[in-house]
């Protein structure tokens, strides 16, 4: 099979049109020349620092707050009534780190009793507010 060097020839080239090559690369050169110095710029970040005293600061114990079935509220396995529970948690609040307040609830207790409870830590200024779950094998 032989090819034709161009001409009226009408069959395939042998050679291969490269202008549109050199016109792609020459835009991307640009481009590039552009974004280049954009690249290198510096962007000036202030990152926290660890302060070493609250590193070592002890944590304070976290307050277990049980909610029965029946709303009846035991703080640290103590039974408290809904103001005390409250004054109790105005004080826990104002602590400095304050404690961490771990609200564990029956199964069948209905979630308004735990809302109502979570509605007085927040009252109170309690930030820091978990829950506590027990594992299908702790029955």
């Amino acid at each position: 099979m032989s090819m034709s060097s161009g001409g009226s020839g009408g069959g395939p080239m042998a050679e291969i049109n490269v202008t549109p090559l050199v016109d792609v690369m020459l835009v991307l050169l640009i481009i590039f020349m552009i974004t280049a110095p954009l690249m290198s710029h510096k962007i000036r970040i202030d990152l926290p620092q660890a302060n070493p005293d609250v590193v070592n600061t002890p944590q304070p114990d976290p307050i277990d707050l049980a909610v029965k079935e029946n709303g009846d509220l035991f703080y640290n396995d103590e039974a408290v009534t809904e103001a005390i529970l409250q004054a109790q948690l105005l004080v826990a609040a104002q602590r400095n780190p304050q404690p961490e307040l771990q609200i564990r609830a029956d199964k069948t207790t209905q979630y308004q009793k735990v809302a109502a409870v979570m509605a007085a830590a927040k009252r109170a200024g309690m930030i820091k507010i978990g829950f506590i779950t027990t594992g299908a094998n702790d029955q």
